[in-house]
């Protein structure tokens, strides 16, 4: 039945949500937000759009958006350019998040599963039929440790009632990241003496030495440290000179000056002989290395390794030395990706890292300066996160009755987890009795996923763009900083009920908190009660992005802006004049591989990332920009290595882990600029759950990882498998826009000395 004028205005009468950030001449007298219906009377399509500013959360950094409303709907997304950590610029992934917000396979209220364990049968019950049979189980635990709520690394306010929750119910708060960066966060700490990222000042650095850090592409904050990149290459800046450093040819290897090759697990060897060098040439002391490390350098001098990481010659070596000295505190060397994902990735790191002490471009001086902690109290910037140590004792423990409620949000450990931990096989196991090894497993997905699906109690959380919250960005710009995310769309599924649909995150573990009598200790029993007393806290301030003489008017700013900062607020206190320097260890592989063996390196694409993406056609059909393939799982190998092997483009390989032994198969991709060496292949294809953009597309490389680990931090080595390849003897075509292939030269060694007539989509 068609709405009627009157039903309409009695909707438009009580929606106010949000604040409108720009239109025509300013904020309007009256700010109104409806959800569309979808038969709207003409004469109430007024053609006025409305901005509003909120986060996007489908990056890893959070970006500042403002997005395009009209008659309650939401048409566009663009950069917020008041938004210090992107400033007006955005990605591909922020615009697809409109996709996210109208998918048709969203899960619509809250379900329980009626079938065997994973079978996909579902009825739908009201949030407080849901509530009350998760507060039930959690009741009859015998100790509430039996309980771990896993979710993606948060902070801020989102990081604040997690932990709360999960203190004063007594259980565990474990995180989860398909790709950690437990390596990366131990190297901060050991050099930096935090564990927050430092901002990196890549626009007014003279010098870029990267390790493995794709940082045009996807590594923690591509579309801000792009935008500097711009700048680092401005001509009346003086146009840096940029040197990547990896096994595998990325986009950033693509855009570089020098792309350099080095074996596997051997940056951390090269970081040691470029220090050896910085000591010859002058540019710093011995006694400045023997304050922070007990290795002696005379074991690294180039002409000892430079054999060993897979150089033709020293030269290289001290090339890059001379002219990373040359340039002092504006030289910087960044390090992260594949660099970090071997057994000795957290001691790559670190002396990737010191060569910033050793040219003093740590501090107020050099283009390295560390992040403040959070304007607000007890409001973090940091996220917790666990190992893949942590996360490998669980099936056990499910086995053993130690865990007996799995509550899920934000991950999908099902579906990133190698295979061979064997968390799948553990979940739908049976002990002794019949029954399962745990009995209850809750996802608050919003879109069924490999987790999901082998769920008991489904909870699902509103989109993005219905919901408040807020971000303290790390790395964050250098200065105090909070995004704040407002609704800029009624919840797409309210109309049902107020006790279907969909909820907050946070509200639901308030709910189920009031349902258990347990006290949260948190200024506000609400999501908007608690950021708005956060807000008074920096409204008291009186300083910062956002000023009024009325709280009223400085919440009103604060959402327009889309957030407060303070540019003044920077870091207090001596940076931490002592960095540490683990002990050097060599990176471990497997002993049983042979000569012709492949080092496997698993790689995210700016498009769908580590799988989270997947479900968004839009993602799917951005082309990656190397190869420029689309919807599938190709494997990178080298062009004469292919001929060698007597592959061509789009057979159809198995992929075995010398490990594990378990295979996947993918589509022969031969690139010119791959290493002989190695294989690449795209993450986060080959989900068998998924919606009906993502399920049964590709393969799943994270399934075949070893679980080898870095041996300081436990963390995953995701890149230190070895595989073999085999021909299938079929055939497909692999999806992409690039046409001919390129010739190519190699050297003795079998490395890519010289590329010719490679595709333009490809640089």
């Amino acid at each position: 039945m068609p709405l009627t004028r009157r039903q309409f205005l009695k909707i438009l009468g009580g929606s106010a949500v949000g604040a409108v950030i720009f239109q025509a001449c300013g904020v309007p007298e009256k700010e109104l937000l409806v959800q569309s219906p979808a038969k709207m009377p003409e004469d109430l399509v007024s053609g006025i759009d409305n901005w509003y500013a909120t986060l996007c959360k489908s990056c890893k950094t959070n970006e500042g958006i403002v997005v395009r409303v009209m008659e309650g709907r939401a048409k566009k997304i663009e950069g917020n350019i008041d938004y210090p950590i992107n400033e007006g610029k955005h990605s591909a992934r922020c615009e697809a998040a409109l996709q996210s917000l109208y998918h048709p396979d969203r899960i619509q209220g809250p379900m329980v599963r009626t079938g065997n364990r994973g079978e996909n049968q579902w009825q739908e019950i009201s949030w407080t039929d849901a509530i009350s049979r998760l507060s039930e189980q959690i009741d009859k635990l015998n100790s509430k440790e039996q309980m771990v709520l896993a979710t993606n690394p948060v902070n801020s306010h989102e990081g604040l009632v997690v932990e709360n929750f999960t203190k004063k119910l007594g259980s565990r708060h474990i995180p989860f990241e398909a790709i950690e960066d437990t390596n990366l966060l131990d190297a901060f700490q050991n050099i930096f003496g935090q564990r927050l990222a430092p901002e990196f000042d890549i626009a007014n650095a003279d010098y870029l030495l990267s390790f493995g850090s794709d940082l045009l592409g996807t590594w923690q904050s591509p579309t801000r440290y792009s935008k500097a990149y711009g700048d680092f290459r401005d001509l009346h800046h003086g146009r840096g000179k940029f040197v990547q450093i990896e096994p595998r040819f990325s986009m950033s290897a693509a855009n570089a000056d020098k792309w350099v090759y080095v074996h596997p697990g051997q940056e951390g060897k090269l970081a040691l002989s470029i220090a050896h060098e910085l000591i010859k040439q002058g540019v710093t002391t011995d006694s400045k290395w023997e304050s922070i490390s007990n290795i002696d350098l005379n074991s690294f001098s180039p002409d000892k390794v430079y054999l060993e990481i897979g150089l033709e010659s020293a030269d290289t070596i001290k090339e890059i030395a001379k002219e990373f000295g040359s340039h002092g505190p504006k030289s910087l060397a960044i390090g992260g990706g594949i660099s970090s994902a071997y057994t000795n990735g957290s001691f790559n790191l670190s002396a990737i890292y010191l060569l910033n002490h050793l040219v003093n471009s740590v501090g107020s001086e050099g283009v390295i300066k560390l992040n403040p902690t959070s304007a607000l109290n007890n409001i973090s910037g940091e996220s917790k996160r666990a190992s893949f140590s942590e996360w490998e004792s669980i099936p056990g423990e499910i086995k053993s009755g130690k865990v007996k409620i799995l509550a899920i949000r934000g991950a999908d450990p099902i579906y990133s987890l190698p295979e061979s931990v064997g968390l799948k096989e553990a979940v739908l196991g049976k002990n002794a009795d019949g029954e399962f090894n745990i009995p209850l497993i809750v996802s608050f997905a919003s879109q069924m996923d490999e987790t999901t699906a082998i769920a008991d109690l489904v909870l699902p959380e509103n989109n993005p763009l219905e919901d408040w919250g807020t971000n303290i960005p790390n790395p964050g710009p250098g200065y105090q900083t909070i995004g704040f995310q407002q609704p800029v769309v009624r919840p797409f599924f309210e109309n049902r009920g107020v006790d279907l649909g969909t909820k907050n995150f946070i509200e639901i573990l308030l709910g189920i908190s009031k349902e258990m009598e347990v006290q949260l200790d948190l200024e506000g029993e609400t999501i908007i009660d608690i950021l708005k007393n956060s807000a008074k806290e920096l409204f008291s301030k009186n300083r910062g992005s956002v000023k009024s003489t009325t709280f009223d008017g400085f919440w009103n700013g604060l959402l327009q802006r889309g957030g407060w900062w303070d540019t003044e607020s920077k870091q207090v206190g001596q940076i931490d004049s002592n960095p540490t320097l683990p002990t050097y260890s060599e990176s471990q592989f497997s002993q049983s591989a042979t000569s012709e063996s492949f080092h496997l390196i698993p790689f995210e694409t700016p498009s769908i990332m580590d799988g989270k993406l997947a479900d968004l056609p839009w993602m799917q059909a951005t082309p990656d920009p190397i190869s420029t393939a689309v919807w599938d799982t190709w494997v990178e190998i080298n062009i004469n290595k292919a001929n060698e092997l007597g592959i061509k483009e789009g057979d159809i390989l198995k992929i075995t882990s010398v490990d594990s032994k378990l295979s996947i198969e993918g589509v022969a991709y031969p690139n010119p600029a791959t290493p002989t060496n190695v294989v690449g292949i795209p993450i986060g294809q080959g989900k068998t759950h998924g919606t009906r953009y993502s399920k049964n597309r590709g393969a799943n490389v994270l399934s075949i990882i070893s679980t080898i680990k870095d041996e300081k931090t436990g963390a995953l080595a995701w890149g230190s498998t070895k595989i073999d390849l085999e021909k299938t003897g079929r055939w497909r075509r692999l999806p992409k826009f690039e046409g001919s292939k390129a010739e190519t030269s190699v050297d003795e060694h079998h490395k890519v000395i010289q590329i010719t007539n490679l595709n333009e989509a490809s640089h």
